[in-house]
């Protein structure tokens, strides 16, 4: 699995023109699944994300996690994640999962970040052609693979 995430004073996702997804303070997650993906990248990632200390404290220090800042997710697919641009210049998806696989490594993973967040999260419409809105706050954007753990 791979995550792009972005730390947000605001963020929506809006499908066929109605915002189906909307968060104020937190973190807006874009995820990409691949074939090789399995439950133990959906713990390994979600514990990464509500813990990841990229949230100021009262010092002005990023120091807080998204759970402990009382921050709010948005998750998002994003297939694109996975493209191959090794040959030429059109990308390749073809290590993309394809949905029959995605879409319930997706639900997964929903159900874990609310778990390990201890609420609701709010998310996107996977397949949809979503429009995605967001205040970066920082800027603060860092990249994770689940497969490349540094």
């Amino acid at each position: 699995m791979r995550v792009v995430i972005q730390r947000v004073s605001d963020a929506s996702v809006t499908v066929d023109e109605i915002v189906i997804g909307k968060i104020e303070s937190g973190l807006l997650i874009l995820l990409g699944i691949d074939d090789a993906d399995t439950q133990e990248d959906i713990e390994w990632l979600s514990n990464k994300i509500c813990t990841l200390r990229i949230f100021d404290d009262e010092n002005g220090t990023m120091n807080l996690s998204v759970k402990e800042a009382n921050g709010n997710i948005l998750l998002v697919s994003q297939f694109t994640l996975h493209a191959s641009t090794k040959k030429g210049n059109r990308p390749s998806y073809i290590k993309a999962a394809k949905p029959e696989f995605a879409i319930p490594m997706y639900e997964k993973m929903i159900v874990q970040l609310q778990n390990d967040l201890g609420k609701k999260i709010e998310t996107g419409k996977f397949g949809a052609d979503m429009k995605v809105e967001l205040l970066n706050d920082g800027p603060v954007t860092i990249c994770i693979d689940s497969k490349n753990r540094e």
